[in-house]
């Protein structure tokens, strides 16, 4: 197997500590307090460093945004989730709530770099990544659908209730008065992954009871 040179090895090193380094900044300082000379002081080298690395502050918004939809698309076509298709729920909730802060973040930087007409060739890569994850959920959730395990409605109901939920989550995460009933934040966020898998499952008709055919009264009628 071709090793790569020392200098690649060096320059991704480089270039992923910055990154790194730089969704820490934006998280702790927001992002518009936060300026490439920051970054720079904070990783210890010089601007123009940066510079050889990323084009603008607007290009590091875009690859961390990237990589993110990247490792999502990657567990969506893990063989976890092709082995067990149930699994899909909960990694999918799980990878979205594990980090509330870093969700809001993207969320906010996205819709900077779409107004201003940011790098609009990574806003489209990052769209295409993204339209590829929304085919392998509609794919999968229309296997789940075809096995009677979920509703029989159009798939982007199903995807587009579970963003909903997330949303509202991190939304209830952030709220300076939601923040404060929530004591015991990880247990809701666990309580609302648990109310995400069982989202959208195929509810039991009376006529799908036992004994329903024969007139018995079925439980909660």
């Amino acid at each position: 197997m071709h090793k790569e040179p020392r200098k690649v090895r060096e320059f991704r090193r480089r270039e992923q500590e910055i990154l790194d380094t730089a969704l820490k900044l934006f998280l702790d300082q927001g992002e518009d307090s936060v300026t490439v000379e920051m970054i720079a002081d904070a990783v210890g080298i010089g601007k123009g460093t940066i510079y050889k690395h990323f084009k603008s502050k607007a290009e590091i918004y875009l690859r961390l945004m990237l990589d993110y939809e990247r490792d999502l698309n990657e567990l969506l076509h893990s063989a976890d989730v092709d082995k067990d298709k149930e699994a899909l729920s909960r990694a999918y909730f799980e990878f979205r709530m594990r980090d509330p802060q870093r969700y809001r973040l993207f969320d906010r930087l996205e819709e900077k770099v779409v107004k201003g007409h940011q790098v609009p060739e990574m806003v489209e890569e990052l769209h295409k990544i993204r339209a590829s994850n929304f085919e392998r959920l509609t794919l999968l959730i229309k296997g789940r659908i075809n096995e009677g395990k979920l509703e029989d409605v159009p798939p982007y109901f199903h995807y587009c209730a579970a963003w909903a939920l997330v949303h509202g989550a991190v939304a209830l995460y952030h709220s300076p008065f939601w923040s404060n009933v929530l004591e015991d934040q990880e247990g809701f966020f666990q309580f609302l992954m648990d109310i995400g898998v069982r989202m959208g499952n195929k509810r039991k008709h009376s006529t799908d009871l036992p004994g329903a055919e024969k007139g018995e009264e079925t439980p909660g009628t």
